[in-house]
């Protein structure tokens, strides 16, 4: 079994480092990937499911070790969640208000804008949160119920995990998929159009 120390280093290095590896040997059946934050834990575990592992996460506060299992060995990994979503829009909110006006207007207007979103219909493929966004998607917040009900009706919900830690939210997130900048540049990429909130 492979053991890959990726602690001390900030996502989406982890993830990168770990695909880098399973390039070079795609013929891994185990490994174990050791970080020091929940942000990197989680999107470790997500990107070795998505190549054909199953996974286990041991650990907390400064040490966690991602132990991941296949039974045949794949091909080149592929970035996670990018695949099929060419003719899609992505939705990337770095604001938890809309303008720079009156905060309290802006998160009213932010509010609607959410509600109104259902109006793109099967077009509508992902929503990203960075920065400020990422306080849109905590518990207690009348705009968690909106991205919720998105998420549950098959839109995509990534929350930037370096900003949900930057901002002390980790344990907040009440909706959505910790993700990473990697997933963040991919999602970009494959998308057929951007709208920037």
């Amino acid at each position: 079994m492979e053991k890959l120390d990726f602690k001390g280093l900030a996502c989406p290095q982890p993830v990168i480092r770990t695909k880098a590896y399973l390039e070079e040997a795609a013929d891994c059946l185990e490994l174990d990937v050791l970080v020091d934050n929940r942000a990197a834990a989680e999107n470790v575990t997500r990107f070795l499911e998505g190549q054909g592992f199953t996974t286990a996460l041991d650990g907390s506060g400064d040490l966690f070790t991602v132990s991941g299992h296949r039974t045949e060995a794949g091909g080149a990994p592929v970035a996670p969640e990018a695949v099929g979503a060419q003719g899609s829009v992505l939705v990337m909110i770095t604001h938890d208000t809309i303008g720079t006006g009156d905060l309290v207007l802006g998160s009213k207007l932010m509010l609607n804008f959410l509600k109104t979103l259902p109006e793109m219909g099967d077009s509508l493929w992902r929503i990203m949160l960075v920065n400020e966004g990422v306080k849109l998607v905590c518990r207690d917040t009348e705009t968690l119920a909106e991205l919720s009900a998105l998420e549950k009706s098959g839109v995509s919900l990534l929350v930037c995990g370096t900003c949900l830690e930057h901002f002390g939210l980790m344990g907040d997130k009440g909706a959505g998929v910790t993700t990473n900048m990697l997933d963040i540049v991919t999602s970009l990429q494959v998308a057929d159009k951007v709208i920037n909130m």
